[in-house]
């Protein structure tokens, strides 16, 4: 009966993964529960589900930047997605490193323009007060802050908490990106 009275919950209150955005993270057909009283709240490195001004879809996306950091994407030829941080705009530059970025990101471009968007030369921006910057875990497939600039805070449907299905995955969502040193390189 118990087992019953959560698969019934799981489909009821998961929201289903739909597209590659986030793999290998998240998979298409996957189900992922909010941490309940997560909505409007924005903490680094976490996966949340949000709605982007103008379109019907609810995203699930990872948060890389907050307001007041200083986001970038470098490209070259030997490391096409390098992204950059700023802390609260003060302070090193780091890179934001995840493995599933490396395995996936083959194609260059650089960001970000005054929007957040993708833009013709590399630039760190500053993230604006209210908003965050925010990527999917597989760089080339994913449509986010490259695409639609800025998010907005008060968008976000909550924070996920854990993967419910399938069962036989971890519910832990891994893959969480760490801040490194930069070595000497390009600098946008």
């Amino acid at each position: 009966m118990l087992c019953l009275v959560v698969g019934v919950a799981v489909t009821a209150l998961g929201v289903r993964v739909e597209g590659t955005s986030m793999a290998p993270t998240l998979h298409e057909g996957d189900r992922i529960l909010v941490e309940p009283g997560s909505a409007g709240e924005a903490r680094r490195f976490d996966v949340v589900l949000l709605r982007v001004a103008g379109k019907d879809a609810l995203l699930v996306k990872r948060v890389i930047g907050l307001p007041g950091d200083r986001v970038g994407i470098v490209s070259t030829p030997e490391e096409p997605f390098q992204v950059l941080l700023q802390e609260k705009g003060v302070g090193p530059v780091r890179r934001v490193v995840a493995p599933q970025w490396t395995a996936q990101a083959h194609r260059t471009g650089a960001c970000c323009g005054p929007d957040g968007t993708r833009s013709a030369r590399s630039e760190l921006r500053t993230v604006p007060e209210g908003s965050f910057f925010y990527l999917g875990d597989n760089p080339d497939l994913s449509d986010d802050s490259r695409v639609y600039g800025w998010g907005e805070t008060a968008r976000i449907e909550g924070r996920v908490g854990v993967r419910a299905f399938p069962v036989s995955a971890s519910p832990d969502l891994g893959n969480r990106p760490v801040l490194e040193d930069r070595s000497p390189g390009p600098s946008p």
